[in-house]
């Protein structure tokens, strides 16, 4: 059984910082892209930013030059250092893998989700 688990959200104010971490584990071949999704209250979730097994890097255009997603192949951990926060990031951040069970076997998995809230 494959499980994430994230942690790092909370309240702060429109031009802080927070950092969320995510932590695969259980039993697994490989871990390949992992990621964050967010929800905002009356919003489709959308893809916040992802980061391959070779350190490539995706963002969505909205938290270009803020966000920064890192991994740390080693912990089987994701990380998202989230910079110069706004009112509109403000939602439900869902850590996301790509995750190869066995030899024949890949899948995604999310985690519980954590909230994050940028007051103005």
């Amino acid at each position: 059984q494959v499980q994430l688990d994230e942690s790092g959200g909370g309240l702060v104010q429109a031009g802080g910082s927070l950092r969320l971490s995510c932590a695969a584990s259980g039993t697994f071949f490989s871990i390949n892209a992992m990621g964050w999704d967010r929800q905002a209250p009356g919003k489709q979730r959308e893809l916040v930013a992802s980061i391959t097994s070779g350190g490539i890097t995706n963002y969505a255009d909205s938290v270009k030059g803020r966000f920064t997603i890192s991994r740390d192949s080693a912990k089987n951990t994701v990380y998202l250092q989230m910079n110069s926060l706004k009112p509109e990031d403000t939602a439900v951040y869902y850590c996301a893998a790509d995750i190869k069970t066995s030899s024949w076997y890949t899948s995604d998995y999310w985690g519980q989700g954590t909230q994050v809230t940028v007051s103005s």
